[in-house]
């Protein structure tokens, strides 16, 4: 997974993202004596070149394709390959595709340990 990198200064100030996980993007540092930009130890680390994940990994989720499944149709074109996102869809649906992935052993990313079982 590709390391996430915040905003400087994000965890002061609300309106650069403190609590707010949209507002969190990365503006690149331009101060003279700013010591992210001068890629100081012990200072969070700046994007550069080297970060990029690779072209095999590229939207992967734990090393398995994503699909988004909205209703229990769209589960049957899932496969060992594939980690399930479960869609915006109501609480009975929602608990048929979770019975539904158990029974075909596949993994959902937006569930709650709690609530899978």
């Amino acid at each position: 997974m590709a390391k996430k990198f915040i905003r400087r200064d994000s965890h002061r100030f609300s309106k650069l993202g403190r609590g707010r996980k949209k507002l969190q993007k990365w503006r690149g540092a331009k101060g003279r004596d700013n010591k992210i930009r001068e890629k100081r130890f012990s200072y969070p680390s700046a994007p550069s070149v080297g970060y990029k994940n690779s072209r095999a990994q590229k939207g992967k989720i734990k090393n398995l394709i994503p699909i988004v499944v909205r209703n229990l149709k769209d589960l049957q074109n899932a496969n060992k390959e594939n980690i399930i996102i479960i869609g915006k869809v109501g609480a009975k649906k929602r608990i048929d595709i979770m019975k539904k992935t158990n029974e075909m052993k596949l993994e959902i990313v937006n569930v709650r340990k709690e609530k899978k079982e």
